[in-house]
């Protein structure tokens, strides 16, 4: 989707919960070498990290029973993840009822860099903030 200004918001249906942001669900950066960062990460402070770098999980202050997750990933310098946005990170959100968010931030004129895509760990969508960062939104599955 790219910048729908005109377009009204989609309505949730009825009980389905308010589109809005509930939490940070990762946090990406730009590294010169990802593979030390990680491994520097992990030697000092401890961090458990993959390829994709680190998973801290944790539960739900509202709801004890929701286990969620926040990811920490060092990107490589050059990588066009973050593009159009010229920072060197990016803040990937947890949301809920991605759909209707989106739609309310297309009617908003907020930027949408892209279209929903669902994967088997929830759907994803990126826009641009006011600053022009580029922000990731997730709904987990």
């Amino acid at each position: 989707m790219e910048d729908q200004n005109n377009e009204a918001a989609p309505a949730s249906p009825a009980g389905a919960l308010p589109p809005k942001v509930t939490g940070i669900g990762g946090i990406f950066f730009i590294s010169d070498n990802p593979q030390a960062t990680r491994e520097w990460y992990a030697q000092h402070l401890g961090l458990e990290t993959t390829d994709w770098g680190a998973t801290f999980t944790s539960r739900s202050a509202d709801n004890p029973d929701e286990v969620t997750s926040l990811q920490w990933s060092p990107f490589p310098r050059g990588t066009n993840y973050f593009a159009p946005s010229t920072r060197e990170f990016m803040i990937n959100y947890r949301v809920q009822n991605i759909e209707a968010l989106v739609g309310q931030l297309a009617a908003s004129g907020v930027t949408i860099l892209d279209g929903i895509t669902s994967h088997d760990y929830g759907k994803f969508v990126h826009i641009l903030d006011s600053d022009g960062n580029k922000l990731e939104l997730w709904e987990p599955a």
